[in-house]
């Protein structure tokens, strides 16, 4: 049979040959297919992954137990952005109860480290190394929440893979390897630094991390206790006075994680919802509130109308996270009105369709550089989990302690050091958070668990995922790919203004004729390969009873199910 040309197929087959036949969609940033399955889906950032959150729901658990196996093997096989020595977020979907839950399993700074301190010091800000920046670490007590609420096997078999892996080794895969090999120079004189993660691993290679193997191995046989209040804690005690650090066996014993209830915002018929401050999640519903009155989809996926009025509304919802986004037990804090309609109605007539503005006021209601790792897992029940982890800055602070095999995290540094702010730091505090969790319903239904890890862009990124789906048609996988924008500048909750309207930051595959109109409507554009977040995704399609995963192209990910 004589072949036919591409061009010529297409015709036969009725399809327009400006099509490409390898984009179904036709549209030219897609870069695969979404995965479906029907018994049970994972999506994260690290293959390795992926497959023991799989193995773990073929055994019978949970979403919820395979997340948190899943996050124990990334925080192994990806150090550079997250690990026990970290906080976590989780929003899950109950299926029993049908409805959400909200944790926020972020630690506190230390009781013994004063304000005055760091004025002693000299300091303007919370330096990103060493001891000062360093908060009492929450994922383990985090996973324990999730366990004891929605969990099913032991934790000696959901930790059991991250400890082989420890103990027998795992090759490390290419963008961990390059941030790995990033982090030595900045990381090698702290202590404890050397003994655990080098030689840094080029990618391919073999690594293995037997401290944290023996350290997942007591928590999973004795216990959350043994990291808080047993011989887990007297050791980061003891290695935190031989440096002169602040972290004491106090600030361990006295953690405890807070079930939340996620806030929401509909946005044309899908709800969206997020985890209320600390954390930055409500940024993404201050956006798309104020998106919502403008015709999204008429604008054009990449216009200049469509990215000068996102980043306009990112700016205004920033300038209210610098001045409102803290612990709540330390201030008052007007969730409600600042994720209203009425409220959204107001900052939107600030908008000038034709201008940047340089600055914004905070409205007045009735940081940038991090790593993290996202994960999402469903299960044949219909449980949901949205989960994220990070150290904050890379692979954290530099001080690995004593034997144990992860360092902690430097989460301590976004707070302010100026009086009077809510977030300004006090002892026993929880600093503003970057990471956010997030998950979409449709007439009280679950639609979507999603996340985007990447400091400041996470909000944004929530936000372009859901006008991705919603406005422009994208599928779980598409939404991921396409190009995105990213505005830095904006004022931060650790004491910076913006006053020159900061920096727009467009994908390759934003066009350039929509970066020359931003610079004439007075923007300030740049074009940029990286610094664009990580996304993971399940969307459940209740009609077919099916469950469609989605990984970022820009990561080492995989979505799979089963």
């Amino acid at each position: 049979m004589r072949a036919i040309p591409g061009l010529l197929l297409l015709a036969c087959l009725g399809a327009s040959p400006a099509v490409g036949y390898d984009r179904i969609t036709g549209r030219p940033f897609a870069s695969r297919s979404r995965v479906i399955a029907q018994h049970g889906m994972a999506a994260t950032s690290q293959p390795l992954a992926t497959q023991v959150a799989i193995d773990i729901l073929k055994q019978g658990g949970s979403a919820i137990d395979a997340a948190i196996a899943a996050n124990a093997t990334l925080g192994l096989v990806e150090p550079t952005g997250n690990g026990i020595g970290g906080d976590l977020f989780a929003i899950v979907w109950d299926a029993k109860t049908r409805k959400l839950y909200g944790l926020n399993a972020s630690g506190r700074s230390p009781y013994s480290l004063k304000l005055a301190h760091f004025r002693e010091l000299g300091l303007r800000r919370i330096p990103p190394r060493g001891a000062l920046p360093v908060t009492v670490p929450g994922c383990v007590d985090g996973w324990f929440e999730l366990h004891d609420r929605f969990g099913k096997l032991p934790m000696t078999t959901i930790l059991k893979p991250a400890i082989d892996y420890a103990r027998d080794g795992f090759p490390v895969s290419d963008l961990i390897a390059y941030y790995w090999q990033r982090s030595v120079p900045v990381l090698k004189d702290y202590e404890g630094f050397t003994e655990t993660f080098m030689p840094a691993p080029r990618a391919g290679e073999v690594f293995k991390n037997p401290y944290l193997a023996n350290t997942l191995e007591r928590i999973a046989r004795e216990g959350r206790d043994v990291f808080y209040r047993g011989d887990i804690a007297r050791t980061i005690d003891a290695f935190m006075k031989r440096l002169g650090g602040f972290l004491t066996y106090r600030d361990m014993a006295d953690h405890r994680s807070e079930w939340v209830e996620p806030v929401s915002a509909d946005y044309r018929g899908y709800t969206v919802w997020e985890l209320p401050p600390n954390g930055q999640g409500i940024a993404a519903l201050q956006i798309l509130n104020v998106l919502e009155g403008y015709d999204i989809k008429g604008m054009g996926f990449g216009s200049r109308d469509y990215v000068h009025h996102f980043v306009e509304a990112k700016k205004l919802a920033f300038e209210d996270r610098a001045k409102f986004y803290a612990d709540p037990a330390f201030n008052d804090i007007p969730v409600a009105e600042l994720i209203s309609k009425e409220y959204a109605a107001k900052r939107r007539k600030l908008i000038d369709p034709d201008r940047a503005a340089r600055r914004y006021d905070t409205g007045n209601p009735a940081l940038d550089e991090g790593d993290t790792i996202y994960l999402t897992v469903a299960d044949k029940d219909g449980n949901m989990v949205s989960l994220i982890q990070s150290n904050y800055r890379g692979m954290g602070c530099g001080l690995a302690p004593d034997g144990l095999g992860f360092i902690f995290q430097d989460r301590g540094e976004l707070f302010t050091l100026e009086e009077g702010h809510f977030n300004t730091y006090a002892p026993h505090k929880r600093p503003f958070h970057t990471i956010i969790p997030a998950f979409i319903t449709r007439d009280g239904k679950p639609f979507m668990s999603f996340g985007v890890m990447g400091g400041p862009t996470q909000p944004q990124m929530h936000a372009q995922i859901v006008m991705n789906i919603v406005d422009f048609g994208m599928d779980v996988q598409e939404a991921g790919d396409a190009p995105r924008i990213v505005h830095f500048g904006s004022s931060q909750p650790t004491g910076q203004t913006m006053t020159d309207g900061g920096t727009v930051h467009l994908e390759s595959g934003i066009p350039y004729e929509t970066a020359r109109e931003l610079v004439k409507s007075g923007h300030r554009v740049q074009i940029n390969v990286g610094g664009f977040g990580g996304y993971q995704a399940i969307r459940y399609d209740e009609t077919n009873r099916v469950y469609y995963g989605a990984s970022e192209t820009r990561k080492d990910g995989q979505a799979a199910g089963y």
